[in-house]
């Protein structure tokens, strides 16, 4: 399992996700490679309860077997509905989701996650879905790929990205990762190629997977299936994912808009548990260089 892929922040995280609670029921919205689900179980005692859900086959497929684990193959965005469905409509006690991309997605070159292979440029989290990386990069107008770039992945030249994507279309079809490094070599100077390529893929990837749509999708149901002093964990990777958690628990909405009631009081579910995110330390990303942009964020259910 620990090849599969390596958790970040695993003692921190379940730490905060259960506290003292070894009898309540839990949810690990990104199962993956089971990490934190199976440090989760061993924390929990007979009575206690875990539901976890993964949309990719790959992590299903290498999950292991516990008599406590109901594991579900679908999307977290429909959380709140699984979770009634599964009996808990007085809700549950904690909710952790770890929104990294697994190790063993990006190391497996046929996904098309990674630059460092030439491979299909796929990118696909649930591999029965219909779109593709090949697909958006072939079929969006120059004008929707800019903004693909620049919102998800936040990639300086933008403008000049996209046009380089087109230009190459109209000469091949660009169908693999090494396609599309080819077709954006001349934004591509040595020293800064890998943090380009970077931001290019996350935003690919975000867009191909829907992935910021089912974040605030997931962070509506979440607060909905905790119980009064449940617990949200989230592990974010970059700052899109983190303001939309920020924003979230602060705010009660992913824009950041604080909307208050009658008395003045923010109209939002959660609280901060902590005000500032937290990061691994040095020893933890010496082993596990993935881990340098982790952000963990804890709220409580009021």
């Amino acid at each position: 399992m620990s090849e599969y892929h390596n958790p970040v922040l695993l003692d921190k995280c379940v730490s905060y996700l259960i506290g003292d609670d070894r009898d309540g029921v839990f949810v690990d919205a990104t199962f993956g490679g089971g990490g934190h689900s199976r440090e989760i179980l061993n924390r929990l005692s007979e009575k206690g309860r875990l539901i976890a859900f993964d949309k990719d086959q790959d992590a299903i497929d290498n999950a292991f077997k516990d008599d406590r684990l109901t594991l579900i193959r679908n999307n977290f965005r429909f959380i709140h509905n699984f979770v009634l469905e599964q009996g808990y409509s007085s809700g549950v006690d904690g909710v952790l989701a770890d929104l990294g991309v697994s190790s063993h997605q990006f190391d497996t070159p046929e996904r098309g996650f990674s630059f460092r292979f030439d491979a299909p440029l796929d990118m696909r989290m649930n591999v029965k879905a219909e779109k593709t990386a090949a697909d958006i990069v072939g079929s969006y107008s120059e004008e929707d790929l800019e903004r693909v770039l620049r919102m998800y992945g936040e990639v300086d030249g933008s403008r000049k990205a996209a046009s380089l994507i087109v230009q190459a279309r109209s000469q091949r079809s660009i169908l693999t990762t090494g396609n599309l490094k080819e077709a954006l070599q001349r934004i591509l100077p040595e020293r800064l190629e890998h943090k380009i390529l970077a931001k290019v893929f996350q935003a690919l990837r975000i867009e191909v997977n829907g992935e910021m749509r089912d974040l605030e999708k997931f962070l509506q149901g979440a607060a909905r299936s905790l119980k009064p002093g449940g617990r949200l964990v989230v592990l974010t990777y970059h700052s899109l994912e983190d303001r939309m958690v920020k924003n979230f628990i602060r705010c009660g909405n992913i824009s950041g808009e604080q909307k208050k009631d009658i008395y003045g009081k923010v109209d939002a579910p959660l609280e901060a548990v902590n005000r500032k995110p937290i990061g691994p330390d040095e020893d933890e990303i010496s082993l596990n260089t993935r881990a340098r942009s982790a952000k963990l964020r804890v709220a409580v259910k009021l």
